[in-house]
Parts: structure tokens; sequence; C-alpha cells
């Protein structure tokens, strides 16, 4: 599976200026590339409470068809972040959209504690297959907690894609974090993260990175502006667990509803406290 992550400065509440960054970089990927991932939030920048009632978008807006039209045009699937409306409510969202519209999306379950004001969480984990390849999705601080992935990996998950939106001084968390994710669960993973300044002072940390499911480092960018393609090589999915498979050898499962769609999805469902 060929893939571009697009690491990649936005523009909180600017969103004819991040939908236009998205679809240059969506136009200018190379000729049989299967997915294009950009940073957490990309769409919308981050946003407060009160600015989510201005520029927060329906995963059936325009913003939305606009990158379904970009990837229609290149043959690609998008992952990518906004603050999501539903009604009068608000997440933090990351959608797989392949030319044929959303195939996709996840609601942030763990929110870092300046967006607890503005966004709700989400209540599940989801799955679905991509030529071939069944992908999860997780945004930003769910990396830092094991559950998240693990869920994913029950579902069936071989690639992790994870939009970010870490700031400085905690690149080295989330490094850490993909790697582990990625060794635990035997599977690829792939981060986009944001660069550039943000509010406060705020320093986006880049570092975006692709690992393999031994949890070898395939990739990391440094703190500035890149796009980097790379190529996936699923056989090695199987051989990491081959001689032993953490999955079918652990002693302690999550108990969690699990559900299967007609469309290919699964989802696992957090339990109600």
């Amino acid at each position: 599976m060929k893939i571009e992550i697009a690491q990649i400065a936005g523009r909180d509440g600017d969103v004819a200026y991040n939908l236009a960054r998205a679809q240059q970089h969506i136009a200018a990927c190379a000729p049989g590339t299967d997915l294009v991932v950009f940073p957490e939030t990309h769409l919308t920048g981050f946003l407060d409470a009160a600015q989510c009632e201005q520029h927060a978008q329906p995963l059936d807006g325009p913003a939305l068809r606009t990158i379904t039209a970009a990837a229609r045009e290149r043959d690609v699937a998008v992952v990518i972040g906004l603050v999501e409306r539903d009604g009068a409510r608000f997440y933090n969202t990351t959608v797989l959209v392949t030319p044929d519209g959303v195939a996709l999306s996840y609601r942030k379950t763990h929110l870092w504690v300046a967006e607890r004001s503005a966004v709700l969480p989400g209540d599940r984990y989801a799955t679905v297959a991509w030529r071939g390849v069944r992908v999860g999705l997780l945004i930003c601080y769910d990396i830092e907690f094991p559950e998240g992935a693990r869920a994913l990996a029950e579902l069936g998950a071989q690639l992790l894609l994870v939009t970010n939106g870490n700031m400085e001084p905690y690149g080295p968390v989330h490094r850490t974090a993909i790697m582990a994710r990625a060794q635990e669960n035997q599977l690829f993973a792939v981060m986009a993260n944001r660069v550039g300044a943000g509010p406060d002072g705020m320093v986006f940390a880049g570092g975006s990175a692709a690992v393999d499911p031994l949890g070898r480092m395939l990739f990391e960018a440094g703190g500035g502006e890149c796009r980097h393609a790379l190529e996936l090589d699923m056989t090695q999915f199987d051989a990491a667990r081959s001689v032993y498979d953490y999955l079918a050898d652990r002693r302690l499962r999550a108990a969690a509803e699990r559900l299967e769609h007609p469309d290919g999805r699964r989802e696992l469902l957090i339990p109600a406290r």
C-alpha cells in the first residue's frame, strides 16, 4: 500500500485556506498512491467552544464533498481531521474519504484538557477495508492509551492511521507511543502531525512517522513542513505474527459490544460507565 504523509501547517478557524491546501496536496500526490494522510482537525483547525458554532463542519457538508471530489480525481483515499458538527453537538473527528465519499469516521475518544469544553468524546472504535487493507483511525492523545489501538487490532486492523496535533514539548511522547502501539499490536502505524505556530505561543512538533509491525521506525519527519511517500509491504503484517501473536496469546480481554455492518465496517462500542 502506497501512502503519502502531509505534514503541514494549518490555520485555526480558516476552513477555506485549510481546504485549499488539502486540495493542493491531494492533486500533487504521486501516481498509484492509495492513501493521503493529513493532521488532526486540518480542515477547521482547532476551535474553542465559541468558534465551533461558526466553523465546525457536518460530514455531509461542502468541505468534505470537495475532499471527495479531489479524492475521486486522483483515485485515492484521504484521511483528514475536522471539528464535526452533528446538530447541536461537536466532535473532534477524523474521516477516511474515498472517491465514493466518507467510508469511515472516528470521533476522538480521549480528549485533551483544552478541548473538553468545546467537543464531546466519541463512543466507539471502527475499522474498514480499503484496497484489501483493514484500516483503523485514532487521533492524537488517543495513542497515549493502549486500549484504543488494541480495540482496532481486535477489529482486524492491519494499518493504524493517526491524525495528530501534538505540540512541544511533547513530541518525544508520541514518538514513543506510535512505536509502542505498532509493536504491541503487530500492525503498521502511520502518524501525520501538524507543524507551525498555534495559539498562545504554541508550537506544533511535527515528527510524523511510519512504523512497521515489529515497532521499527520506517520514516520520521523533522519539525518543518514536508510530504513523504512510502510503500508498506503488507506481507510483514502476517510475518510479524508468525512466531508469536499478542492478540491470540493475551489472557485479559475487554468486554465490549461488537457490530458488523454490511458495508464492511466493524465497530467496538465503549461500555457506558
